[in-house]
């Protein structure tokens, strides 16, 4: 430590302090004190040494402080490890009034490397004097009032020293009015007061010139003054008085701002300054009151500031005081009370509860929706209200204690109304009456109530027949008005069997979009439609749900070959004619008759010779399947020819089938043929098959006309408005769908059956008056029919024709008659009326004959080379 630099006065002292308390460990760490104001490189003490390390080690280990902080006040030495001071320390800016100073620093050494704790306690020195704040402070005492031993207490002086150099004392100069006496606070704090000693005159003396001084208790002691002056103030012995000590007023609200309320008296007896007079409202007055009235500090007068309501204050009371100028003031004090009365200037409230604005849709009549509770902040009867509702609405307001109820006063329905908009009107009973309204929306909540229901009544699919599995067939679709899960749909097909088959076997139906898949490939000559029921349900609970009929017509393509059901030829065995050789051009040689299962264009039937060893001497009608001799026969023509038979439908692509004939030419046919009256007389000969033919033929003549004369009385008595063919159905459907397909019979003049109702014909199918087929290839003269494209019409007509087909292809012997009535390629033309077409009994040719039998009738067992594909599902349908 440089002692030249510490002032001789108490530098001994600092060194002994320093001796005792100057190093050491302490509580684990290094602990040091320094007095403040201490001079630049003083040692504060051996930093190296208390740790222990030689002077070899301190440079190795390179001692120094941790933070810039530390190293702004000190450093250490790397020559000898003292720490000295860097820079001026000054106690009181580092801890101000604090009593004791600390600074904690950190010593770092390397080499190991360690860290150590230091504490500096910088001791206070006195090198602050004693101030007080103001120069001259001013103490004001009113003679006569002010007795001896009144004490007025003065301002504290602040020492930046703290313990004894800190202020130890108070001294004031003598004076014979005035004392001073010191008191010391428990914080230590010294409280100088100055004490009267006799009664002031302020006639004798008005103004007394004091001084106090501080003293601290520092060596040397230091001191600081300040000037007192005391002024005596004269007697003001009379306070203003106000005309009563209370007053009342009232008045309306919403009185306009700067409304003067009332005006204050108060009179005051003295004169001068001390009889002028001063109003306020002192501390008594609410805040409130202060916002909403104002008082004229001059002449008394208190107006209107802010709004006066009466709903916030009915009642206002303001605590004035009359202030006179005199020296002590003397005040007087009032009470103003300020009734306020109402006047209707609120609305009445509206306030809607609910949980929330919904209600279901099946809610009975008289179920709480909410509350309602009305309010008007006046009075009497402006504050009375009444409360209006929408009209006509199922709603309606039940009073209840203090408030009223919203309930339902009929019934609701979502699907006519799925939201109500309400609104209440509530006025009260004021003059003039104030109201006000509010709009409450009530959402109705929707219940399945509703079941799904299609868009159509009944659905049509059409599809031809050999389809691809998994083919859209149609869509089926449905709404329902409700909402949610109760308006989610799914779709299904209902259980049920067809032809002993599941239907989930035939179609399939996609739940979400209601699309009808084909699962299988359909036939048309097994099934011509199908009938299946959709079913729609909701997601609701409980379940709704609705059917419809969905018809799924099959259409036909052209997949069937022709069938050959005359002449039969099967394996090697060939059929044969034999036409005598004196047989002229036109001679019938054989009538090839053939059916087709398809429909339409697709079974109508064409025959064409395809081969043939003579083409100059036969020939093959096109439409009625007569093979026919173009020339007489001569005597070099062969006795045996060999005919290939095309027969071909219209289809797209055409399908064919062949036959051969083979025709044998013979001298003399009649000698061996029965004659007619052997049959009569000789029972052991061959029987005439021309008499069984036409007792057979008449036979079934008679049972078709019974039966026809039957079905027309029953349809007759059911009253059908356009025709009775569907009584001829033998599967029933549905009425709607079966009228557009059932024909209606006529009789033709000549007898034979006329098919009147057909759907439209397709331009493509007609064909020229030349081209219609006839009997024995002679083309009809009747007007053009259209193409039965019915598959219902189709099916009886195919009936009845393999009948008399089959029949036909029996008999053996010719009849004579007209020709044109049942003809089986007539089926397939395109003029579909029955007396257009070849009859069947052109089909059947027996040897030796010219002729074709007017009629025939037979059973479809195949018997007669017909068909036989699927035959017992022909006749059920």
């Amino acid at each position: 430590m440089d002692w030249q630099i510490i002032p001789n006065a108490w530098k001994w002292q600092v060194a002994f302090f320093f001796l005792l308390c100057s190093w050491g460990w302490v509580s684990g760490q290094l602990r040091y004190s320094i007095a403040e104001e201490s001079d630049l490189g003083t040692v504060v003490g051996n930093v190296a040494l208390n740790l222990g390390l030689n002077l070899a080690d301190i440079k190795k280990r390179s001692l120094g402080l941790k933070s810039e902080e530390s190293s702004r006040y000190f450093y250490i030495n790397q020559r000898n490890g003292a720490l000295t001071v860097h820079e001026r320390i000054d106690r009181e800016s580092l801890c101000g009034s604090i009593s004791s100073c600390l600074l904690h620093l950190e010593v770092i050494a390397e080499n190991p490397l360690e860290l150590f704790n230091l504490e500096i306690e910088i001791l206070d020195i006195n090198d602050n004097s004693p101030s007080f704040t103001t120069t001259n402070e001013l103490v004001k005492i009113t003679e006569v009032f002010a007795f001896p031993g009144a004490r007025f207490p003065l301002e504290i002086a602040k020492d930046l020293d703290v313990g004894n150099n800190g202020v130890n004392n108070y001294k004031l100069n003598p004076n014979p009015y005035f004392s001073l006496t010191v008191t010391n606070r428990i914080d230590g704090t010294l409280i100088a007061e100055l004490v009267l000693e006799k009664i002031l005159d302020r006639e004798e003396k008005s103004e007394h010139k004091l001084v106090l001084t501080a003293i601290d208790g520092g060596e040397p002691p230091r001191s600081g003054s300040t000037q007192i002056t005391v002024i005596v103030l004269d007697i003001n012995d009379n306070a203003p008085v106000f005309d009563q000590p209370r007053y009342k007023i009232s008045l309306r609200e919403n009185v306009p701002i700067k409304t003067v309320v009332m005006r204050l008296n108060a009179t005051d007896l003295d004169e001068g300054i001390n009889g002028e007079i001063f109003y306020t409202f002192d501390h008594h007055t609410l805040e409130s009151a202060k916002q909403t009235f104002d008082l004229n500090p001059h002449n008394g007068e208190i107006f209107i500031k802010g709004h006066v309501d009466f709903e916030e204050t009915k009642l206002y009371e303001l605590s004035v005081k009359a202030a006179d100028k005199g020296s002590p003031k003397l005040e007087g004090r009032c009470i103003i009370q300020v009734e306020v009365q109402d006047v209707n200037d609120n609305v009445p409230e509206i306030v809607f509860t609910t949980k929330k604005n919904e209600v279901l849709e099946n809610a009975p009549v008289g179920t709480i929706v909410g509350f309602i509770t009305v309010r008007d902040r006046d009075s009497g009867k402006n504050g009375e209200i009444k409360l209006e509702i929408s009209p006509d609405l199922p709603f309606k307001c039940q009073p209840m204690s203090n408030r009223y109820t919203l309930v339902t006063s009929g019934h609701l329905d979502r699907e006519k109304v799925s939201q109500y908009t309400i609104t209440l009107i509530a006025s009260d009973l004021g003059s003039p009456s104030l109201s006000s309204q509010t709009t409450i929306i009530i959402n109705i909540s929707d219940v399945n109530d509703n079941p799904p229901a299609f868009l159509q009544s009944a659905y049509n699919a059409f599809i031809s027949e050999n389809n691809e599995p998994g083919r859209l067939l149609c869509t089926v679709s449905a709404g329902d008005p409700d909402e949610g899960d109760n308006a989610k749909l799914i779709y299904s097909i209902a259980e049920s069997h067809i032809d002993g088959s599941p239907v989930s076997s035939f179609v399939y139906i996609n739940s979400d979009t209601g699309n009808i898949y084909a699962q299988r490939s359909f036939d048309y000559e097994q099934f011509q439609v199908l009938q299946i029921t959709a079913r729609v349900e909701d997601s609701g609970s409980p379940k709704l749900f609705s059917n419809v009929s969905v018809f799924i017509f099959i259409q036909d393509t052209n997949d069937n070959y022709p069938s050959i059901l005359y002449p039969e030829s099967s394996g090697e065995v060939m059929a044969q004619e034999t036409i005598p050789r004196s047989a002229s051009a036109g001679y019938l040689v054989s009538k090839v008759s053939a059916v087709d299962l398809d429909s339409g264009h697709n079974a109508w039937l064409t025959y064409s010779l395809l081969q043939s060893g003579s083409p100059a001497l036969f020939h093959i009608s096109e439409y009625t399947g007569e093979v026919r001799t173009l020339r007489g026969l001569q005597e070099t023509d062969n006795a045996e020819h060999r005919i290939v038979i095309s027969v071909s439908d219209h289809g797209e692509p055409s399908l064919s089938s062949t036959v051969t004939l083979i025709v044998n030419i013979m001298e003399n046919i009649a000698q061996e043929n029965p004659k007619s009256h052997d049959f009569l007389t000789n029972s052991k000969s061959a029987p005439n098959m021309t008499l069984y033919l036409i007792i057979s033929l008449a036979a079934i003549s008679l049972v078709f006309l019974t039966t026809f004369t039957i079905l027309l009385v029953r349809c007759l008595k059911k009253n059908y408005d356009s025709s009775c063919g569907s009584c001829f159905s033998s599967k029933p459907l549905s009425t709607s769908y079966l009228d557009q397909y059932k024909p209606t019979l006529y009789l033709n003049t000549d007898g034979t059956l006329k098919y009147m109702e057909q759907a439209q014909p397709n331009a493509d199918w007609r064909i020229s008056q030349a081209q219609r087929p006839g009997p024995s290839g002679a083309q009809p003269t009747e007007e053009a029919g259209v193409w039965p494209n019915n598959q219902f019409e189709t099916e009886r007509l195919q009936a009845m024709i393999l009948a008399s087909a089959n029949e036909a292809a029996e008999g053996t012997s010719g009849l004579g008659g007209s020709t044109g009535t049942m003809g089986l390629s007539a089926r397939y033309g395109p003029q579909f009326t029955l007396q257009h077409v070849p009859d069947y009994r052109q089909n059947v040719y027996i040897p030796g004959s010219t002729l074709t039998p007017t009629n025939a009738a037979g059973k479809r067992d195949g018997k007669g080379g017909g068909n036989k594909k699927k035959s017992g599902k022909k006749d059920k349908k």
